[in-house]
């Protein structure tokens, strides 16, 4: 099962170890010692914490569509040529980035600054583990 230390679970949460140990006093998230005695957090326990965690912006857009990710986010960089263009989107601590035509850019007024929704429909999702992590 794998675990991890506080300061660990803090970089993956995005707070401060300061915050994953107040999470623990107050009960929230649960800890045990792992066999040098050190505080961790077991992995499963530490993704549905995240999971009640996660607060998702809300999506302005109020359209219906089959595609369940959609990332809200402020518009950071366009790049654009006479054909194609490379826009970026800062949805929290993600970056997704977009290429679409320049027509489409125009049309959209994406410029940045200007709040977006990124919708992902992939039918491939290709899936990492840190090397020796089982």
């Amino acid at each position: 099962m794998p675990h991890f230390r506080f300061s660990e679970a803090a970089g993956l949460l995005g707070v401060s170890d300061d915050t994953v140990r107040r999470w623990v006093r107050a009960g929230q998230l649960s800890a045990g010692e792992d066999s040098a005695g050190r505080k961790v957090i077991e992995g499963t326990e530490l993704a549905a914490f995240a999971r009640r965690q996660a607060q998702e912006s809300p999506d302005p857009t109020a359209v219906g569509r089959s595609a369940r990710n959609r990332f809200v986010g402020l518009v950071t960089d366009v790049v654009a040529d006479t054909v194609m263009a490379k826009v970026e989107i800062q949805c929290g601590p993600h970056r997704v980035v977009s290429l679409m035509s320049s027509e489409a850019v125009t049309e959209l007024g994406l410029r940045p600054g200007v709040l977006a929704v990124a919708v992902v429909k992939a039918t491939q999702v290709i899936v990492e583990t840190p090397g020796g992590v089982r």
